[in-house]
């Protein structure tokens, strides 16, 4: 029998506020107090994979892009709970019917008065660390700049057959979040070197502070993806 995404979901929404009262942020060389200051607002790049962590550290009101497959459906529940504002669409489909552009024109709204937008900019069907042009589309239709994260939790499980290799802070942990130099929309440059400029800086960043996970760049599901969040997780 198969059972409906909602009913998942709620489960997840309480795993992610244990995690969110559990677990201890640090961040480094972060950018965004600068931003805070000026109460400008921006949008975070993360990988599909730190999307869990992304979203326990994330501030209420950040706005959130989730595609509307059963991976979103099993999310959006949770990151409402944390006080987020989700979206439905994916960065994948900007330019086709499927809630793409949609989506991101209501992020492009919300990104006013110091409020953030976060998008996991590889998803939703990989290739893992290959970043998508909605990323870029956004950050200069709203003219915000990117702040480019890559997080680490100390100890994790890693969903190790999913295409993204889902990770999944253990309760109590600390989690490293890694910045890279805050990016800026060029009106000389094309959407495409945008987005290459932002995937160079994400891969870097995890190259150094997570190889171990890097190597696994450029992997793809080898079928129709299934959702990973109900599967039991593999240790780290």
């Amino acid at each position: 029998m198969k059972i409906s995404p909602r009913l998942i979901a709620w489960p997840i929404a309480l795993v992610l506020l244990l995690l969110k009262y559990t677990c201890r942020p640090r961040a480094h060389n972060d950018p965004r107090p600068e931003l805070w200051a000026k109460g400008e607002s921006y949008a975070y790049a993360v990988l599909h994979a730190h999307q869990v962590a992304a979203g326990i550290n994330g501030r209420p009101g950040t706005g959130a892009m989730l595609s509307r497959s059963g991976d979103g459906e099993l999310m959006a529940l949770g990151l409402r709970v944390l006080g987020m504002h989700v979206v439905r669409g994916s960065s994948q489909s900007v330019g086709e019917d499927k809630g793409g552009r949609e989506a991101l024109g209501a992020l492009e709204q919300h990104a006013t008065g110091g409020k953030a937008i976060i998008l996991a900019v590889d998803g939703p069907r990989g290739p893992r660390n290959r970043v998508r042009k909605g990323i870029a589309v956004l950050s200069q239709l709203a003219q915000v700049p990117v702040v480019v994260v890559v997080i680490v939790p100390a100890r994790r499980w890693i969903i190790k057959k999913a295409w993204d290799r889902m990770q999944i802070p253990k309760p109590f942990t600390r989690i490293d979040g890694y910045f890279g130099p805050l990016l800026r929309p060029d009106p000389n440059e094309s959407v495409e070197q945008y987005r290459l400029r932002i995937e160079t800086e994400l891969n870097k960043l995890e190259a150094e502070h997570d190889p171990a996970e890097h190597k696994f760049a450029g992997s793809v599901p080898r079928s129709k993806p299934k959702s990973p969040l109900p599967e039991a997780p593999s240790s780290r």
